[in-house]
Protein backbone atom coordinates (compact mmCIF):
# COMPACT_ATOMS: atom_id res chain seq x y z
CA UNK A 1 0.00 0.00 0.00
CA UNK A 2 2.77 2.53 1.02
CA UNK A 3 4.35 1.38 -2.47
CA UNK A 4 1.60 2.56 -4.36
CA UNK A 5 1.00 6.08 -2.75
CA UNK A 6 4.39 6.47 -2.76
CA UNK A 7 4.22 5.76 -6.75
CA UNK A 8 0.95 8.05 -6.75
CA UNK A 9 2.57 11.08 -5.31
CA UNK A 10 6.17 10.84 -6.21
CA UNK A 11 5.37 13.33 -8.99
CA UNK A 12 3.78 16.15 -6.97
CA UNK A 13 6.40 16.72 -4.96
CA UNK A 14 8.04 19.78 -6.36
CA UNK A 15 9.31 21.37 -3.20
CA UNK A 16 11.98 19.56 -1.07
CA UNK A 17 10.73 20.93 2.05
CA UNK A 18 7.59 19.87 1.40
CA UNK A 19 7.69 16.44 1.13
CA UNK A 20 8.47 15.27 4.98
CA UNK A 21 5.31 17.30 5.95
CA UNK A 22 3.29 16.17 3.22
CA UNK A 23 4.21 12.16 3.92
CA UNK A 24 3.31 12.43 7.17
CA UNK A 25 -0.45 12.46 6.27
CA UNK A 26 -0.18 10.43 3.49
CA UNK A 27 0.91 7.40 5.34
CA UNK A 28 -2.95 6.20 5.60
CA UNK A 29 -4.29 6.78 1.81
CA UNK A 30 -5.09 4.01 -0.49
CA UNK A 31 -5.72 4.42 -3.89
CA UNK A 32 -9.46 3.65 -5.22
CA UNK A 33 -10.27 2.29 -8.73
CA UNK A 34 -8.69 3.70 -11.52
CA UNK A 35 -10.40 6.57 -12.94
CA UNK A 36 -9.36 8.57 -15.78
CA UNK A 37 -10.13 11.76 -18.28
CA UNK A 38 -12.75 9.88 -19.78
CA UNK A 39 -14.57 9.63 -17.05
CA UNK A 40 -15.27 12.92 -16.92
CA UNK A 41 -16.68 12.75 -20.61
CA UNK A 42 -13.63 15.05 -22.15
CA UNK A 43 -10.02 14.50 -23.42
CA UNK A 44 -7.08 15.00 -21.18
CA UNK A 45 -6.38 17.37 -24.05
CA UNK A 46 -9.20 19.74 -23.91
CA UNK A 47 -8.45 19.76 -20.20
CA UNK A 48 -5.48 22.37 -19.77
CA UNK A 49 -3.05 22.02 -16.98
CA UNK A 50 -4.50 17.89 -16.34
CA UNK A 51 -2.36 15.85 -15.70
CA UNK A 52 -2.98 12.75 -16.74
CA UNK A 53 -0.71 10.30 -15.00
CA UNK A 54 -2.19 11.63 -11.41
CA UNK A 55 -5.52 10.62 -12.73
CA UNK A 56 -4.79 7.22 -13.31
CA UNK A 57 -5.93 7.15 -9.50
CA UNK A 58 -7.70 8.85 -6.90
CA UNK A 59 -7.00 9.20 -3.16
CA UNK A 60 -9.16 8.69 -0.11
CA UNK A 61 -8.17 8.70 2.85
CA UNK A 62 -8.26 5.72 5.35
CA UNK A 63 -6.51 7.57 8.43
CA UNK A 64 -10.32 7.83 9.61
CA UNK A 65 -12.58 5.38 9.50
CA UNK A 66 -13.93 4.93 6.29
CA UNK A 67 -17.89 5.53 6.04
CA UNK A 68 -19.33 4.09 2.86
CA UNK A 69 -21.38 7.37 2.04
CA UNK A 70 -18.55 9.20 2.78
CA UNK A 71 -16.81 7.40 -0.08
CA UNK A 72 -19.73 6.90 -2.24
CA UNK A 73 -20.18 11.02 -2.15
CA UNK A 74 -16.72 12.03 -2.76
CA UNK A 75 -16.41 9.85 -5.85
CA UNK A 76 -19.85 11.60 -7.48
CA UNK A 77 -18.50 14.84 -6.57
CA UNK A 78 -15.03 14.29 -8.19
CA UNK A 79 -16.93 14.28 -11.53
CA UNK A 80 -20.14 16.20 -11.72
CA UNK A 81 -21.05 19.81 -9.85
CA UNK A 82 -22.54 18.67 -6.10
CA UNK A 83 -24.59 19.89 -3.87
CA UNK A 84 -23.99 17.45 -0.90
CA UNK A 85 -26.86 17.94 1.69
CA UNK A 86 -25.81 16.02 5.03
CA UNK A 87 -26.81 16.60 8.89
CA UNK A 88 -24.49 18.94 10.90
CA UNK A 89 -21.48 16.56 11.78
CA UNK A 90 -21.33 13.65 9.68
CA UNK A 91 -18.63 14.86 7.73
CA UNK A 92 -19.54 17.35 4.77
CA UNK A 93 -15.79 19.15 5.78
CA UNK A 94 -14.05 15.28 5.11
CA UNK A 95 -15.95 15.19 1.75
CA UNK A 96 -14.58 18.41 0.38
CA UNK A 97 -10.74 18.26 1.62
CA UNK A 98 -11.35 14.56 -0.40
CA UNK A 99 -12.20 16.22 -3.47
CA UNK A 100 -9.66 19.25 -3.37
CA UNK A 101 -6.86 17.11 -2.80
CA UNK A 102 -7.64 15.27 -5.77
CA UNK A 103 -8.25 18.37 -8.26
CA UNK A 104 -4.51 19.23 -6.24
CA UNK A 105 -3.12 16.50 -7.57
CA UNK A 106 -4.70 16.45 -11.12
CA UNK A 107 -4.21 19.56 -12.02
CA UNK A 108 -0.61 20.30 -10.70
CA UNK A 109 -0.79 24.32 -11.76
CA UNK A 110 -4.40 25.00 -10.80
CA UNK A 111 -5.99 26.73 -8.16
CA UNK A 112 -8.40 24.87 -5.51
CA UNK A 113 -10.55 27.46 -3.67
CA UNK A 114 -12.58 26.82 -0.34
CA UNK A 115 -15.27 29.87 0.28
CA UNK A 116 -17.21 30.00 3.75
CA UNK A 117 -19.52 33.16 4.56
CA UNK A 118 -17.08 34.54 7.72
CA UNK A 119 -13.81 34.24 8.59
CA UNK A 120 -14.18 32.25 11.23
CA UNK A 121 -15.59 29.76 9.57
CA UNK A 122 -12.81 29.99 6.86
CA UNK A 123 -9.92 29.68 9.73
CA UNK A 124 -12.14 26.27 11.11
CA UNK A 125 -11.91 24.92 7.51
CA UNK A 126 -8.08 25.93 6.84
CA UNK A 127 -7.27 23.15 9.91
CA UNK A 128 -9.87 20.65 9.31
CA UNK A 129 -8.63 20.06 5.44
CA UNK A 130 -4.95 20.23 6.59
CA UNK A 131 -5.79 17.57 9.37
CA UNK A 132 -7.78 15.24 6.35
CA UNK A 133 -4.86 15.17 3.38
CA UNK A 134 -2.31 16.87 4.56
CA UNK A 135 -1.38 19.40 1.59
CA UNK A 136 1.55 21.21 2.62
CA UNK A 137 0.63 24.35 4.85
CA UNK A 138 3.30 26.01 2.23
CA UNK A 139 1.07 25.18 -0.43
CA UNK A 140 -2.17 27.18 1.37
CA UNK A 141 -3.24 30.91 2.09
CA UNK A 142 -5.89 32.37 3.75
CA UNK A 143 -7.07 35.55 2.21
CA UNK A 144 -8.71 38.38 3.92
CA UNK A 145 -9.92 41.51 2.98
CA UNK A 146 -7.38 43.03 5.12
CA UNK A 147 -4.38 41.63 3.05
CA UNK A 148 -2.72 44.21 1.16
CA UNK A 149 -3.34 44.11 -2.92
CA UNK A 150 0.03 43.31 -3.56
CA UNK A 151 0.58 40.34 -0.57
CA UNK A 152 -2.58 38.96 -2.19
CA UNK A 153 -1.20 39.16 -5.57
CA UNK A 154 2.14 37.59 -4.85
CA UNK A 155 -0.03 34.56 -2.68
CA UNK A 156 -2.55 34.24 -5.65
CA UNK A 157 0.69 33.54 -8.04
CA UNK A 158 2.63 31.24 -5.65
CA UNK A 159 -0.38 29.35 -3.72
CA UNK A 160 -2.44 27.03 -4.58
CA UNK A 161 -4.88 26.22 -2.25
CA UNK A 162 -6.83 29.14 -0.43
CA UNK A 163 -9.44 29.69 1.84
CA UNK A 164 -11.54 32.89 1.78
CA UNK A 165 -14.74 34.84 1.81
CA UNK A 166 -16.67 34.63 -1.65
CA UNK A 167 -16.85 38.76 -0.97
CA UNK A 168 -12.63 38.80 -0.80
CA UNK A 169 -13.20 36.38 -3.88
CA UNK A 170 -15.42 38.76 -5.70
CA UNK A 171 -13.05 41.59 -5.11
CA UNK A 172 -9.81 39.71 -6.39
CA UNK A 173 -11.88 38.87 -9.33
CA UNK A 174 -12.94 41.97 -10.36
CA UNK A 175 -9.49 43.13 -10.21
CA UNK A 176 -7.88 40.55 -11.89
CA UNK A 177 -5.66 39.69 -9.39
CA UNK A 178 -6.93 36.10 -9.34
CA UNK A 179 -5.98 33.94 -12.10
CA UNK A 180 -9.50 32.63 -12.85
CA UNK A 181 -8.26 30.56 -15.57
CA UNK A 182 -6.09 28.23 -13.38
CA UNK A 183 -9.28 27.93 -11.10
CA UNK A 184 -10.06 24.08 -10.99
CA UNK A 185 -11.79 23.56 -8.13
CA UNK A 186 -14.48 25.18 -6.18
CA UNK A 187 -16.12 24.18 -2.63
CA UNK A 188 -18.57 26.50 -1.49
CA UNK A 189 -19.43 26.08 2.04
CA UNK A 190 -23.15 26.75 3.57
CA UNK A 191 -24.13 26.67 -0.21
CA UNK A 192 -27.45 27.58 0.87
CA UNK A 193 -26.85 31.72 0.86
CA UNK A 194 -26.05 31.51 -2.49
CA UNK A 195 -29.57 33.50 -3.42
CA UNK A 196 -30.27 36.67 -5.29
CA UNK A 197 -27.05 38.41 -6.19
CA UNK A 198 -25.11 36.96 -3.14
CA UNK A 199 -21.14 37.18 -3.34
CA UNK A 200 -21.12 33.13 -3.67
CA UNK A 201 -23.52 34.28 -7.47
CA UNK A 202 -21.20 36.91 -8.34
CA UNK A 203 -18.27 34.25 -7.99
CA UNK A 204 -19.62 31.44 -10.04
CA UNK A 205 -20.77 34.40 -12.53
CA UNK A 206 -17.85 35.60 -12.95
CA UNK A 207 -15.24 32.31 -13.17
CA UNK A 208 -17.38 31.20 -15.85
CA UNK A 209 -17.57 34.40 -17.73
CA UNK A 210 -13.68 33.91 -17.77
CA UNK A 211 -13.69 29.75 -17.83
CA UNK A 212 -15.71 26.73 -17.89
CA UNK A 213 -13.02 24.02 -16.43
CA UNK A 214 -13.32 24.00 -12.94
CA UNK A 215 -15.48 21.48 -10.59
CA UNK A 216 -17.57 23.12 -8.07
CA UNK A 217 -18.81 21.50 -4.75
CA UNK A 218 -21.73 22.62 -2.48
CA UNK A 219 -21.85 22.36 0.97
CA UNK A 220 -25.25 22.89 3.33
CA UNK A 221 -27.25 21.02 5.67
CA UNK A 222 -30.10 22.73 5.12
CA UNK A 223 -29.91 23.69 1.44
CA UNK A 224 -33.32 26.12 1.49
CA UNK A 225 -37.09 26.14 2.76
CA UNK A 226 -39.10 25.19 -0.25
CA UNK A 227 -38.62 24.13 -3.73
CA UNK A 228 -38.25 27.09 -4.97
CA UNK A 229 -35.34 28.36 -2.79
CA UNK A 230 -33.26 25.07 -3.36
CA UNK A 231 -34.00 25.30 -7.34
CA UNK A 232 -32.37 29.12 -7.17
CA UNK A 233 -28.96 26.98 -4.97
CA UNK A 234 -28.70 24.85 -7.86
CA UNK A 235 -28.98 26.91 -10.73
CA UNK A 236 -26.50 29.88 -8.89
CA UNK A 237 -24.32 27.44 -8.49
CA UNK A 238 -24.69 25.36 -11.52
CA UNK A 239 -25.47 21.59 -9.92
CA UNK A 240 -25.94 18.78 -12.10
CA UNK A 241 -25.91 16.04 -9.21
CA UNK A 242 -27.53 15.86 -5.57
CA UNK A 243 -26.65 13.79 -2.60
CA UNK A 244 -28.89 14.47 -0.10
CA UNK A 245 -29.16 12.25 3.00
CA UNK A 246 -31.30 12.82 6.45
CA UNK A 247 -31.22 11.41 9.58
CA UNK A 248 -33.39 8.74 8.87
CA UNK A 249 -30.70 7.58 5.57
CA UNK A 250 -30.54 3.81 6.26
CA UNK A 251 -26.35 4.40 5.10
CA UNK A 252 -26.23 7.33 8.05
CA UNK A 253 -28.62 5.81 10.71
CA UNK A 254 -25.09 4.23 12.42
CA UNK A 255 -22.81 7.27 12.61
CA UNK A 256 -25.92 10.06 13.46
CA UNK A 257 -26.14 11.60 16.39
CA UNK A 258 -29.23 11.14 19.15
CA UNK A 259 -30.90 14.53 19.96
CA UNK A 260 -33.16 14.84 22.50
CA UNK A 261 -35.57 17.35 22.53
CA UNK A 262 -37.34 19.47 25.74
CA UNK A 263 -39.35 22.20 25.07
CA UNK A 264 -39.05 25.11 27.88
CA UNK A 265 -42.04 27.73 27.95
CA UNK A 266 -40.80 30.81 29.10
CA UNK A 267 -43.36 33.69 31.03
CA UNK A 268 -42.68 37.21 29.65
CA UNK A 269 -42.35 38.84 32.86
CA UNK A 270 -43.94 42.36 33.65
CA UNK A 271 -41.86 44.48 31.93
CA UNK A 272 -41.91 42.50 28.17
CA UNK A 273 -46.12 42.07 29.06
CA UNK A 274 -46.05 45.91 28.68
CA UNK A 275 -44.55 46.21 25.84
CA UNK A 276 -46.58 43.56 24.26
CA UNK A 277 -49.73 45.30 25.43
CA UNK A 278 -48.74 48.81 24.35
CA UNK A 279 -47.52 46.96 20.72
CA UNK A 280 -51.18 45.51 20.34
CA UNK A 281 -52.96 48.47 21.57
CA UNK A 282 -50.87 50.89 19.22
CA UNK A 283 -51.97 48.15 15.93
CA UNK A 284 -55.24 48.61 16.99
CA UNK A 285 -55.48 51.62 16.55
CA UNK A 286 -54.14 51.62 13.59
CA UNK A 287 -56.11 49.34 12.02
CA UNK A 288 -59.01 51.50 12.95
CA UNK A 289 -58.08 54.59 11.62
CA UNK A 290 -57.12 52.60 8.61
CA UNK A 291 -60.76 51.31 8.65
CA UNK A 292 -61.77 55.12 9.08
CA UNK A 293 -60.22 56.60 6.36
CA UNK A 294 -61.30 53.80 4.14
Amino acid sequence: MLIAVYEAEKSLQNVSHTEDDANANLSSIKNCPTLTASDTGADSAELPGFDRSSAEVWIYPTNYPVREYQLKISEKALFENTLVCLPTGLGKTFIASVVMYNFYRWYPSGKILFMAPTKPLVAQQIEACYKVMGIPQGHMAELTGSTQAQMRRELWRSRRVFFLTPQVMVNDLSRATCPASQVKCVVIDEAHKAQGNHAYCQVIRELRSQTEQFRILALSATPGGDTAAVQQVISNLLISHIELRSEESPDIQAHSHQRSLEKAVVPLGDMLLGYQARYLQESLAEQALAFACF
